[in-house]
């Protein structure tokens, strides 16, 4: 590739929907609502395992810190897709999508260990519960948040290095919602074999490993309930394991599909891979973090508890309004007027 043809771009183009006008309002009122719900959803669970002594325990802590994922996410990426729809040709700045990149892979992967972290938690509570409270004490389960925090922003901080460092050609367009780093990559003019190498020792890192770590850790944990004597304890300790357990299969399948799924070689299925492409991170980034709190409050008698006590508050509903505007960074002009009157 000449040198003529490379770039150093001020900014992006997001092509978004533009291929599909049909689909743009109906995804602007879907996603919108999820939004919100995933904002409020996150905070209220933050809220209550923060204001509810009952729910100081390891697990909620490892759920409190597996809400600041999502948040962090949706509000770096979905205000600026819902501004897309309504911009004719949606246009981002280089640092803006430096920044997005890096966030999106920091949180994926501190999910993922966060994820291992809470299957690990259950491991000991339900296989070792007299080695519990010594094992999982507050000087163990802290720098194992902390760790999966600095183990996420680390491998980011590499991939997004890579990334921004390599040369680009054409006109800078992303055909995609956001800065997805493997959109970003097909615009490069120089070989992304050390990208694709090391997107390879990451995957295995973040999805091959805490995959297989899970998955031993609910053999045992299986096998234990079903050593239990008592069918009400049975039902109870599985009760308690099904939405850790639904949660990962949902984010780890979005994941392995959107990462691990062959590509088209048919020339009439570009267009549908295409698509898939997009909506695929969008469920990611969009459904999945809207699901979690949902999936713990209804499968948690605790966090319901908790939930109904706050609701009952006075002050919930200004919680809710500062939640929302805390949460919802004004990225474009355009976002002005969806901001809500709270």
């Amino acid at each position: 590739m000449e040198k003529a043809n490379q770039t150093s771009p001020a900014g992006f183009i997001l092509l978004g929907l533009s291929a599909h006008p049909r689909l743009e309002k109906t995804f602007f009122v879907l996603i919108l609502s999820m939004y919100l719900v995933t904002l409020l959803g996150n905070r209220v669970l933050i809220l209550v395992t923060i204001l509810d002594f009952r729910l100081h325990k390891p697990m909620y802590f490892f759920l409190r810190n597996l809400s600041l994922p999502d948040i962090c996410y949706t509000a770096s990426s979905v205000p600026l897709v819902l501004d897309g729809f309504l911009a004719p040709q949606e246009t981002i700045s280089f640092s803006t999508c430096a920044v997005q990149m890096f966030l999106s892979f920091a949180m994926a992967g501190t999910e993922c260990v966060l994820l291992s972290m809470m299957a690990f938690d259950h491991y000991m509570a339900t296989c070792n519960p007299l080695r519990y409270p010594a094992v999982m004490s507050k000087a163990a389960y802290v720098p194992m948040a902390a760790g999966s925090w600095a183990i996420g922003g680390a491998a980011s901080l590499v991939h997004t290095s890579l990334a921004i460092l390599l040369p680009l050609c054409g006109d800078n367009i992303i055909n995609h919602f956001t800065c997805e780093i493997l959109a970003v990559l097909k615009l490069a003019c120089a070989g992304i074999s050390i990208n694709v190498i090391s997107m390879g020792v990451t995957n295995v890192i973040f999805l091959g490993v805490p995959v297989l770590f899970i998955s031993a850790s609910y053999v045992f944990i299986i096998a234990t309930i079903l050593r239990i004597p008592s069918a009400e304890r049975r039902k109870k300790a599985f009760s308690t394991c099904s939405a850790h357990l639904t949660v990962v299969i949902i984010f780890y399948g979005t994941l392995f599909f959107m990462y691990g799924k062959p590509k088209s070689k048919h020339p009439l299925g570009v267009d549908k891979e295409d698509l898939s492409d997009k909506l695929i991170p969008l469920f990611y980034g969009v459904v999945t973090p809207m699901l979690n709190p949902i999936i713990y409050s209804l499968r948690n008698k605790d966090v319901k508890a908790a939930v109904r006590k706050l609701v009952s508050q006075k002050s919930f509903s200004q919680c809710c309004r500062r939640s929302l505007l805390w949460f919802s960074p004004p990225w474009k002009k355009g976002l002005q007027s969806l901001q809500l009157p709270f």
